[in-house]
């Protein structure tokens, strides 16, 4: 997946080469989820109808408006682990575990699909934490806690507005 960035002076921060490298291609993975997940919900921004237009168009801008940022903040993650981070359609692609939609889905789909990518994007952030943990890597742990905040808190939040 990514290419190490150390040929010109070896990276000694106390975390192994090969743990960087695991955590790399694992944050690499959260990075894709995070940037297929900013993807839908900009789309679904763009895209949703009905009678809670107004609620749902102004709280998925919230929603990609976050993403957006947390994708700088994942990928530099990385690079500080000193390696490439994916940037490509297909890199994401091959990464996510999160499925493209085919079409426009109805604004309850868009919610339950939401509310499926976020909690496919907290998953992957549980990997890497449980990595991080065993290479007492501290800032990708803290990362990894405050994107399982973010998401966790999303999906409740998604959720909610699917209760009858």
């Amino acid at each position: 997946m990514s290419l190490s960035d150390t040929q010109d002076r070896p990276i000694d921060i106390g975390i192994s080469e090969s743990d960087r490298q695991q955590l790399a291609e694992n944050i690499g993975k959260l990075l894709a989820d995070t940037q297929r997940l900013y993807q839908k919900t900009h789309s679904y921004h763009w895209n949703v109808t009905g009678p809670m237009f107004v609620t749902l168009h102004t709280m998925f801008e919230q929603q990609y408006t976050e993403l957006w940022t947390a994708q700088d903040i994942i990928a530099e993650r990385i690079r500080a682990l000193g390696f490439f981070a994916p940037g490509t359609s297909a890199e994401f692609g091959a990464l996510t575990s999160i499925p493209e939609d085919s079409g426009v889905p109805s604004a309850e789909q868009m919610l339950r699909n939401l509310v499926d990518g976020h909690e496919t994007t907290a998953r992957t952030a549980r990997t890497v934490l449980k990595i991080a943990e065993g290479a007492s890597d501290a800032p990708s742990a803290d990362l990894m806690t405050e994107r399982l905040q973010v998401h966790e808190k999303t999906a409740w939040m998604l959720r909610s507005l699917l209760a009858r």
